[in-house]
């Protein structure tokens, strides 16, 4: 799958499981305001809602740590 969609895995340095925090937080609000929401059928079909939801996420999501505003 990496080598498929040119990923580079990369991992949080040894003895600084912080590093992780950001990523692990970014994907427990996936899990709740989209994939908890839905049955998907088809790998495609998470795949096209995942890449919806991150540009929703860049450019429209209003959270609280940035004031109530969009991050864009």
């Amino acid at each position: 799958f990496a080598n498929h969609y040119q990923l580079i895995h990369s991992m949080s340095r040894v003895g600084k499981c912080i590093d992780n925090g950001p990523i692990e937080n970014f994907w427990g609000t996936i899990k709740e305001e989209m994939y908890r929401l839905k049955t998907y059928t088809s790998f495609e079909a998470l795949e096209q809602d995942i890449s919806q939801y991150i540009r929703f996420y860049n450019t429209r999501r209003v959270t609280l740590k940035m004031g109530l505003r969009i991050p864009v």
